[in-house]
């Protein structure tokens, strides 16, 4: 697995929990009905399409990357299977890069355990989508990677450069364009969507589920996230299950480690309480997740329609959890910071794979265990 690595006293617990995988999923669930639903529906149903499509908040990463970027794969023929109200269902490999925003602003400040200013991306994975849209790899990268953060387009101008950059800066100074711009750069894979989360929308997104259930094996005391758990089973609504997924100091050692089991745990928690909600058959529950998540994501502007969500989701109807695929990118200790991580040599061959869509290497799966 990756070093083991402590995150110095200086920052704040962070990571909001977008290791979403399974959280794209109920998405994808809720947005796949509601566009049935919309489909049949009358003038009520066209005011409630009008209003979640209006919830999406988006950013043109296309138009402000431009064309200096790494080459887009090659795009499948988009199926012609959606009715005339459907927008064609999305198909070809893709990859996604999906960030945890941490602002403390507004009412994240209530939830994020401080008052820092400004926003970071302490959770961000690259999930890529193979062509046939049958199986998924997700790919964390750690927040304190050290990578080269290149120059980044503003609206006034334009960021600095910068080597030996934690990586969850480039979202601090440059925001989703950043961010994109500096994955690109250090995988040499095109992202051919962004999709991002706050702390508020996931507490309700939790919410939205009747909460989730989960077992702990030793006393969690993190005054940090403020998270006070015994050891046993708990049922967690929204804003504890965000403290249980942001905890890193009552935990193991206080790394990042102990916090991804954490995160890994919860998201089980999540399959599960999804599978028994009965979304697809709930209109009521299915509108709430539908407002709730599109309150609280934002995307790129190829994504940034409720039609286009309902098209994305539909073509990953196929993906389950046992042909999805989760690994953290390989890193080591960095020379330069004990409490710092670099990509190991194996992680150019994991963005080769993507960028090839192929199969992950056995060896860095066998490292992963």
């Amino acid at each position: 697995m990756t070093e083991d690595h402590k995150v110095p006293p200086g920052d704040e617990a962070g990571g909001t929990p977008i290791r979403r995988r399974r959280r794209t999923r109920a998405l994808i669930a809720a947005g796949v009905a509601l566009g049935c639903t919309i489909a049949l529906g009358g003038t009520a149903a066209g005011i409630a399409y009008w209003h979640l499509d209006n919830n999406i908040k988006s950013v043109d990463i296309n138009g402000a990357l431009g064309t200096d970027r790494p080459s887009k794969a090659a795009a499948a023929t988009p199926s012609t299977s959606a009715s005339a109200s459907q927008s064609p269902v999305a198909t070809g490999a893709m990859n996604i890069l999906v960030l945890g925003s941490d602002s403390r602003s507004g009412s994240n400040a209530k939830l994020g355990g401080g008052h820092t200013s400004g926003a970071r991306s302490d959770t961000a994975m690259v999930v890529h989508i193979n062509e046939a849209h049958t199986k998924a790899t997700v790919v964390s990268i750690p927040r304190d990677t050290l990578v080269y953060r290149p120059s980044c387009p503003t609206s006034s101008g334009s960021t600095s450069a910068a080597y030996n950059a934690m990586f969850n800066t480039a979202f601090s100074v440059g925001g989703a364009v950043c961010a994109v711009k500096t994955v690109e750069t250090l995988t040499g894979v095109r992202m051919d969507h962004y999709i991002e989360i706050d702390f508020t929308g996931f507490a309700k997104l939790i919410d939205s589920l009747g909460g989730v259930t989960v077992t702990t094996t030793k006393d969690i005391n993190d005054d940090k996230s403020h998270l006070h758990l015994k050891a046993g089973t708990h049922h967690l609504d929204g804003k504890t299950a965000l403290a249980f997924a942001r905890t890193r100091h009552g935990v193991g050692d206080g790394s990042d480690l102990g916090r991804i089991e954490l995160q890994q745990q919860l998201l089980h928690a999540m399959l599960k309480q999804v599978s028994a909600a009965d979304l697809l058959t709930n209109p009521a529950k299915i509108y709430g997740m539908a407002e709730t998540i599109t309150s609280a994501i934002t995307t790129d502007t190829e994504l940034d329609s409720l039609s286009e969500l309902v098209s994305f989701g539909s073509s990953l109807r196929e993906i389950g959890s046992d042909n999805l695929t989760a690994i953290t990118i390989p890193v080591v200790t960095a020379p330069s910071d004990p409490n710092r991580v670099v990509e190991a040599s194996s992680a150019s061959k994991v963005w080769e794979a993507l960028k090839n869509d192929t199969a992950l290497p056995k060896s860095v799966l066998d490292a992963q265990k």
